[in-house]
């Protein structure tokens, strides 16, 4: 009896996690938004096949379906002056798109077909490999700044699920076969993995009509195991990336346990503004190695991941992850000073660390996060993607929350998650950069960097620098591994 009581909890279970989540807010918007997010991602790829779950979610998004072929798709979309695009992360592939509601009809009816009915043809699937295989090759070996990140992610999260780029390798692309494809598509594609999230002027029925649609989709997805933290870093090390290249452009990161789901993350969103808002001048990385220094174009901080991040003001949302890193992004600097940046960079870390912030700091950068979390979620398609993530994280509406929460918070909460999260130590950083085994010398000397400038500048900062040319990076040769950039993601 005990057993049968037991099978009909795991059924009723089963049936629960097959709803189809829905997030929806109709309005009288002449334009219709689509955000329809699958909660699998890269984290799911076999580990011997990286970029599986990236090159299923193209061919849906850039094939054909049954009946019609890509061109067919792009001719019959032109007119209508839509968008339909994909994104793919570790825990989430999401689909997105907008049309104007004299179209929505057609539109929708191709979005159903690439989504439910994908054609799966050989040349689609030669296409969409080539183009991901040259995303890595051309792409991404030609961004020094997006290609050091990536790196510093893959090496951070070595050996748990998180540890390929999302487009996964050259080589197990070109293996990766369409069949192994459609098996993906069949194992994770299904309703208990499904957000349908929509905004707009369409009607009850519509979204109805819509529901029924996906629910074609088997109801429950493949096991997947919880993507494990990555291992601690127990001594600073560093991957220099070797490309003839005229600047050095610098990622610094560790792991971090706080995510949105933890009480401590509004404080650490303080933390990070006041130290390095993303695009934002007022920043203290900004002020002192931009503004005062003249370094480079700017420099910022991160609690969560975040990229594309030199063509975006603001992160795009449904990049959910229940693991995540802290981050400084040193925009490229010159050689000459590379060791310099990243000594200063340090140097204020540990600073902020120790002193915290000041009353006025506080109030005025929580004050500046207060706005700013409005700003995220100003668009129909961010405040579908931020309703979704809130469901994912299970924090509910995220803006309300946040602004909840920094009402509540005081200096003393931002200074204690500060020397909790933070730290100047058992991190890694990566560099692209010319002259690898030269840069990699540099680091681990501790011999001085000292700066030169072209003009006088303040006493204050001449002698801050005197402590900083000689700020230990606690890096040894044995720890910093130089590798060639025609070998990143081969």
């Amino acid at each position: 009896m005990k057993r049968l009581c037991l099978a009909a909890s795991l059924l009723l279970a089963a049936a629960a996690q097959a709803q189809i989540r829905v997030v929806n807010l109709p309005s009288k918007s002449p334009l219709v938004t689509f955000r329809i997010v699958f909660t699998v991602g890269a984290a799911a790829d076999p580990v011997n096949q990286p970029g599986l779950a990236s090159l299923t979610a193209m061919m849906l998004a850039d094939g054909g379906t049954k009946d019609l072929t890509y061109k067919q798709i792009l001719d019959a979309r032109f007119p209508m002056a839509a968008t339909f695009g994909v994104q793919i992360d570790k825990e989430m592939t999401t689909f997105a798109g907008a049309t104007h509601t004299d179209n929505l009809a057609a539109y929708y009816k191709l979005l159903r077909a690439q989504l439910l009915e994908p054609g799966w043809r050989e040349d689609d699937f030669a296409r969409v490999k080539d183009e991901a295989i040259n995303d890595i090759k051309v792409g991404l070996r030609n961004n020094d700044e997006e290609m050091a990140k990536e790196v510093l992610y893959q090496n951070i999260y070595a050996g748990t699920p998180y540890g390929h780029h999302n487009l996964g390798t050259v080589s197990s692309l070109a293996a990766i076969t369409l069949d192994d494809v459609k098996k993906f598509y069949r194992t994770h594609y299904s309703q208990s993995n499904l957000f349908l999230g929509l905004a707009g002027g369409y009607s009850p029925a519509f979204l109805e009509g819509m529901k029924k649609d996906f629910r074609v989709l088997p109801q429950g997805g493949g096991f997947r195991p919880r993507p494990k933290p990555p291992a601690l870093i127990e001594s600073n090390r560093a991957v220099i990336v070797d490309k003839d290249t005229r600047s050095v452009a610098i990622s610094i990161g560790f792991p971090i346990s706080a995510t949105r789901a933890t009480a401590d993350f509004p404080a650490l969103m303080v933390a990070t503004a006041f130290l390095g808002q993303h695009r934002m001048s007022g920043g203290l990385l900004y002020d002192e190695m931009r503004e005062k220094r003249g370094l480079n174009y700017g420099d910022y901080a991160y609690a969560e991941y975040f990229p594309q991040g030199m063509y975006l003001m603001e992160p795009n949302p449904n990049l959910a992850r229940h693991n995540q890193i802290y981050q400084l992004w040193i925009r490229p600097v010159e050689p000459a000073t590379a060791k310099f940046a990243l000594r200063l960079a340090l140097y204020e870390l540990e600073k902020l660390r120790k002193n915290g912030v000041t009353e006025e700091e506080f109030e005025r950068t929580r004050d500046f996060v207060s706005k700013y979390i409005n700003i995220l979620t100003r668009t129909k398609r961010a405040e579908l993607g931020y309703a979704i993530d809130g469901i994912w994280y299970g924090l509910g509406n995220y803006t309300e929350r946040m602004h909840k929460a920094l009402a509540r918070l005081t200096r003393d909460d931002v200074n204690r998650v500060i020397r909790q999260h933070l730290r100047s130590d058992r991190l890694v950083v990566v560099a692209v950069s010319k002259d690898g085994e030269q840069l990699k010398q540099s680091l681990a000397s501790d011999d001085p960097s000292p700066m030169t400038y072209n003009s006088a500048k303040p006493e204050a900062i001449t002698e801050e620098d005197k402590i900083v040319e000689k700020w230990p990076l606690h890096l040894r040769a044995e720890d910093i591994q130089v590798i060639p950039a025609t070998d990143v993601f081969q």
